[in-house]
């Protein structure tokens, strides 16, 4: 069993687009807990706290501090799968408003929302 559920923002290594590297940084757990029980896996969302160029698909985090982030954040349409165990450390949980921002964000970069 999976121990992070949806809305818990954690610590990740991302790999860059190109491949070219990895950088350890918080992520939103976007997946549910039904998807981690049956693959134990998890999808997660980049965060990063370059606030000042927002792109389509992301969202500014209105509760970063709640979320146990550092500084303001922005949950990003940058979406990875990987399994539980490559998870270091939960931080804290977006508040259902944030995550329900980031969904229609996350709905709009996939092309979900009609």
């Amino acid at each position: 069993m999976i121990g992070y559920s949806r809305g818990d923002v954690v610590l990740v290594n991302f790999v860059f687009s190109d491949e070219s590297g990895i950088r350890r940084r918080p992520g939103v757990v976007v997946s549910s807990d039904n998807y981690h029980r049956g693959r134990r896996e998890v999808i997660i969302a980049a965060i990063t706290s370059r606030t000042e160029r927002i792109l389509f698909g992301d969202y500014l985090i209105g509760d970063w501090q709640g979320a146990g982030l550092l500084f303001p954040s922005v949950a990003t349409g940058i979406i990875r799968t990987i399994k539980g165990d490559m998870i270091d450390r939960r931080l804290g949980t977006l508040p259902g408003s944030d995550m329900g921002s980031i969904d229609s964000k996350l709905g709009l970069s996939l092309g979900l929302n009609v």
